[in-house]
């Protein structure tokens, strides 16, 4: 579904008229159960919390940036501190330093230990939305596809109330095709793609693109693929947007809106 630069334009002047100013913050937050004797994963497997002064049973949003899966540090954005969310922002080791697999093995633990915690906050572990953009988008989408991942920490991955991917890759990420001695236009789907993990009964997911014409390599036809196999297989509630005029850099600007939507559609739906 297009959306034309007016409509990503007002969804600015929203955003920006609306931030919330009543949200305190515990930051630094360790979120592994126990430390793991060495020093990169500790000083990176840590997180950050905003949330409401009055939040009570509030929905989540746990946010991963991007970055390649090699730079980036954990955000809070502003654009989704308001309505009232709790919001979440992770850090997590980064290439060179960690293989995908540890690196995907980080977003499940920063999750389950969001489960576990959250209600601390005035947060509902039972309204725990996941979202971030780019090598974010991918990380939330493993995590709630491969249903192995939150398993090891004894959580079901059909428990996440939604998936909101901002412009995430969906093949082999290229920073591991990259490791493996391949190019970014060379395609592969294995194990750590969430094409791979496809299924009809994960959380509900709004897939978000920017302009096909100005995405990152092929990422909106990846998208593209990717919402038609969620029909394919039968799942009830996939969405598929692209933004018209937005590059992969600026997307989340129009995307953020959309999220809230998508969230206030879902929590509607629970009442």
């Amino acid at each position: 579904m297009r959306r034309n630069a007016i409509f990503g334009l007002l969804c600015v002047f929203l955003t920006l008229t609306s931030w919330a100013s009543d949200y305190q913050y515990k930051k630094n937050i360790h979120y592994r159960p126990t430390p793991s004797k060495e020093a990169y994963a500790d000083s990176m497997c840590v997180l950050d919390v905003a949330y409401p002064i009055e939040a009570s049973n509030a929905p989540v949003v746990v946010w991963f940036h991007g970055g390649g899966l090699t730079s980036g540090h954990r955000e809070l954005p502003k654009e989704l501190q308001k309505e009232g969310l709790i919001v979440v922002g992770v850090e997590y080791r980064l290439s060179p330093k960690a293989t995908t697999e540890e690196m995907l093995d980080d977003a499940a633990a920063a999750v389950a230990w969001t489960f576990d915690n959250i209600e601390k906050f005035g947060g509902s572990n039972k309204r725990i939305y996941l979202s971030g953009h780019s090598a974010g988008g991918y990380l939330i989408d493993m995590v709630g596809l491969d249903k192995s991942l939150l398993a090891k920490y004894g959580k079901d991955a059909d428990e996440i109330a939604g998936l909101i991917p901002f412009s995430g890759q969906v093949i082999t990420h290229f920073e591991t095709r990259r490791r493996m001695g391949l190019q970014p236009l060379q395609p592969t789907i294995d194990k750590t793609a969430p094409l791979f993990h496809v299924r009809k009964d994960c959380a509900p997911i709004l897939i978000i693109s920017g302009d096909r014409e100005k995405e990152l390599y092929g990422r909106y036809e990846e998208a593209a693929y990717f919402h038609r196999l969620f029909k394919l297989v039968g799942h009830p509630d996939a969405t598929l947007y692209e933004l018209d005029g937005y590059d992969h850099g600026n997307m989340p600007v129009a995307s953020y809106p959309l999220l809230h939507q998508f969230i206030k559609e879902h929590e509607t739906d629970r009442e």
